[in-house]
């Protein structure tokens, strides 16, 4: 695909997070749904549990945010991406990026990856 628009890949950025720290991070999710606005149950809790803090509306968990679910769609996506990175791998283009850290050592790196910094 790349190829028909003359295009060249110069670097790939390989997000590295271990799969059980996705799941909580995912399956922790609330929603309200008329608005959008997103919540965590750990990380970024509402004021009351299980309201949003504006309507006080219920916020809600979306089905395919569980852990079974979840499971299945980590596996499937390893499976499609794992010959990805070693393409580029192999190319000298990856840079892998531990992104189960603070946002800002994540950006350092991934300057530094990018040769910006």
């Amino acid at each position: 695909m790349l190829a028909e628009e003359n295009t060249s890949v110069d670097a790939v950025i390989n997000f590295n997070v271990p799969d059980e720290v996705l799941v909580e991070r995912i399956s922790g999710r609330r929603v309200h749904p008329g608005s959008g606005r997103s919540y965590h149950v750990k990380f970024a809790p509402p004021k009351v549990d299980g309201k949003d803090d504006i309507t006080g509306e219920p916020l809600i968990q979306r089905k395919d945010d569980n852990e079974a679910t979840l499971g299945s769609r980590l596996q499937a996506f390893h499976k499609q991406t794992q010959p990805v990175i070693d393409f580029y791998r192999k190319q000298g283009k990856l840079a892998d990026v531990n992104a189960h850290t603070d946002m800002s050592k994540v950006t350092a790196q991934i300057r530094k990856s990018l040769g910006q910094d």
